[in-house]
């Protein structure tokens, strides 16, 4: 992810986690990256400043990142939203994003 920084502009879009049935609708999630892919935005934001990162679980927020950037194929940019009060989640957090394909990091410092 480093030295990408300068690659962004334009407009990027916090991403909603739709649930279902108190589970991450995988689905309706593929359907919204896809959405935007079609509507032209630039880059897409998953887990990030909506308030999913303090409410999903680790493996939840693992699973949405996975799904954002499988479906994104490289049609998107993905910028995942790794930021924890704890350090080393906030580290683990973006090594998976790294990992899953993500272009960037959005990662609000730890406490």
């Amino acid at each position: 992810m480093a030295g990408k920084g300068d690659q962004f502009a334009g407009l990027t879009v916090a991403l909603v986690t739709p649930f279902c049935d108190g589970k991450v609708d995988e689905e309706a999630l593929r359907k919204l990256v896809d959405f935007h892919v079609e509507s032209g935005t630039d880059c897409v934001s998953p887990c990030g400043t909506t308030g999913e990162s303090p409410t999903l679980s680790h493996d939840e927020q693992d699973r949405v990142t996975s799904i954002v950037c499988e479906q994104s194929a490289g049609r998107i940019k993905v910028m995942a939203g790794t930021g924890s009060n704890s350090t080393s989640e906030a580290i683990r957090l973006t090594k998976h994003a790294q990992k899953a394909g993500a272009d960037a990091a959005l990662v609000v410092a730890p406490y």
